[in-house]
């Protein structure tokens, strides 16, 4: 039996969900919930299978609820849903360990497919999500490339990230390209916004993981 935890801030859907999901003979829907708040704490009490997350939740947003479940149980496998196929929340959210993605507008077969392939510890995608993957990823190319590709960097974004990696703090970098403290204060908040960080350690740590410098 496949336990399962939906997650979804509209509740005609959310109840369509747990509808579908104990129609399936192999399912049991053990929690629905409209926001993510107390998510640590149930899916430690509820032990589910596989987790349905949407990503655009109140108060707390689905790729942060899916870090906190990475954190708590990191080998729980939570499939992503959203409508729009943003390019940035995809790759926040396969970058957060998500096993799958899919749009609400994916027929209720082929999510129930999705479920039962993830739970069997595979991957699922909505084949739309998939080939929009793929061909991001066929730009991808090494070092600097791949990061203006994978996280659509600045030249200038690139070296200042570099620079950061070689431990040069913000002083030493404005002096190095001539600008001010604040012009390198400014470009790199856009370098943390766009490696979805929040500190100089997680953008040097992600930029040597990642090989984008």
């Amino acid at each position: 039996m496949i336990f399962i935890l939906a997650y979804d801030d509209n509740i005609a859907r959310l109840e369509g969900i747990e509808l579908l999901i104990n129609q399936s003979p192999d399912m049991h829907c053990i929690g629905a919930f409209e926001d993510c708040t107390k998510i640590t704490q149930q899916v430690i009490n509820l032990k589910p299978t596989v987790v349905l997350m949407d990503i655009d939740m109140p108060k707390i947003n689905g790729i942060e609820a899916l870090k906190l479940i990475k954190k708590t149980v990191p080998a729980l496998p939570v499939i992503m849903q959203t409508v729009f196929d943003d390019d940035d929340k995809i790759f926040a959210a396969l970058q957060a360990g998500a096993s799958g993605y899919y749009l609400k507008k994916t027929a209720p077969e082929k999510l129930i497919e999705g479920i039962r392939e993830v739970a069997q510890g595979g991957a699922y995608m909505t084949p739309s999500i998939a080939m929009k993957v793929l061909n991001i990823f066929q730009t991808i190319t090494p070092n600097n490339e791949r990061g203006k590709a994978l996280f659509n960097l600045t030249e200038r974004e690139i070296e200042i990230l570099s620079l950061m990696v070689e431990g040069l703090n913000y002083k030493a970098i404005a002096e190095r390209f001539s600008i001010s403290w604040h012009t390198v204060n400014a470009h790199t908040k856009k370098i943390y916004e766009k490696l979805h960080v929040h500190s100089a350690q997680e953008a040097v740590a992600k930029a040597v993981k990642q090989n984008i410098i």
